[in-house]
């Protein structure tokens, strides 16, 4: 049955009203369960692949958008130049570990030595010792005119001789034990010399082994910059390893937001890529400042006619890795959160700001 004409105006005013009550109550119900955001992006821990030696590009064994083991090698390097390198840093090394043992040699060849003019030093020793006593004999036997003054003068010289020859002998023996000692510090220097020819050779292997550069984590290649036959050198990017699996949110909340949000508060994360499908997740930590502290130019407020605008703190929301789609996010998409507030688990906001001061004081939750 049609209403009069003069109805339907009023009949149309109180659907209306009736909808505006209906859903401003469901508004209100929902807002004082759920803490809302648009402001929020997928983020992920993606690791740079740069080469850690310069050098051709002999091989690239990946494409874009490919899965990856970690480990994995994705690209190999020109490695003729670091092999030589090793070769001749082996054979710097030999030579010098061959100079160690001949110094051992040389001073084992000094202590031959050293005994051979001990033995001199002994021998003279005699010698002096006969020339003294056949001076003394023949001294006697000039006195009482046995003998000529001539003999006794012959001796006299063969005894002044021998002490020279012992002294002589004396020096030698000296100059061989210094020589001795020196080959300790030379030995010293030498070995040194092996032992940096040997970190050389390490270093030339660890060279060598990097021309294969590997896959530092699991996940999808992305932004690959690298081809073959071109010349890179260290810390240059080549590409990207994304590990999808571990990708998370970063909810940017106004800092009016932030009083009900706890840490572990359960988070349905819906992404426009998805429809209408959500994700599940929950508040991870809070950033220690807002964003605008992180900014390149901070926000410098000190001025007579500031407005106050409500910033915006970042919260980590980490995503449940047994919803179906946590392995299909995508650092850089951009998601709706929505906290369930009402969910009691770990410290607040402010409690975990002043968790210091708590530690401080001997103050528990």
């Amino acid at each position: 049955m049609a209403l009069p004409k003069r109805l339907v105006p009023i009949a149309a005013a109180s659907l209306t009203a009736a909808v505006l009550v209906v859903g401003g109550g469901l508004w209100w119900v929902d807002k004082q369960k759920h803490e809302n955001t648009d402001n929020a992006f997928v983020e992920a821990d993606k690791v740079t692949v740069a080469p850690q030696v310069d050098g051709y590009v002999a091989e690239v064994l990946v494409g874009d958008n490919v899965r990856v083991a970690a480990g994995q090698v994705l690209v190999r390097l020109d490695a003729g130049p670091l092999k030589a390198r090793l070769a001749q840093a082996e054979a710097n090394a030999e030579a010098l570990d061959a100079a160690v043992r001949g110094v051992d040699d040389k001073a084992r060849l000094e202590q031959a030595m050293i005994a051979q003019k001990a033995a001199g030093v002994q021998s003279a020793d005699a010698g002096a010792q006969m020339a003294q006593a056949e001076l003394a004999r023949y001294g006697a036997l000039a006195s009482q005119g046995w003998v000529s003054p001539q003999r006794a003068q012959s001796a006299r010289a063969a005894a002044s001789q021998a002490t020279a020859g012992v002294a002589q002998a004396r020096a030698t023996l000296e100059a061989e034990r210094r020589t001795a000692a020196s080959l300790s510090s030379v030995r010293a220097q030498t070995l040194a010399q092996a032992q940096a020819a040997r970190a050389a050779v390490d270093q030339a292997r660890i060279d060598l082994d990097r021309t294969e550069i590997r896959a530092p984590v699991a996940g999808v290649i992305g932004a690959r910059a690298v081809r073959q036959g071109q010349y890179v050198r260290p810390g240059s990017a080549l590409m990207s390893v994304v590990p999808l699996g571990e990708a998370y949110v970063v909810a940017n909340f106004k800092e009016t937001q932030v009083a009900r949000l706890r840490i572990g508060q359960p988070v349905t994360i819906r992404a426009d890529a998805f429809g209408k499908q959500t994700i599940a997740g929950h508040i991870d930590s809070f950033a220690p400042a807002t964003g605008s502290e992180f900014a390149m130019i901070p926000v410098e407020n000190a001025v007579g006619n500031f407005t106050k605008i409500a910033q915006r703190l970042p919260v980590k929301i980490v995503v449940d890795p047994k919803s179906p789609l946590a392995g299909a996010l995508r650092p850089g998409l951009s998601v709706q959160v929505k906290v369930d507030v009402t969910a009691d688990t770990g410290p607040s906001f402010a409690e975990t700001s002043a968790a210091p001061q708590y530690a401080r004081h001997g103050v528990s939750r």
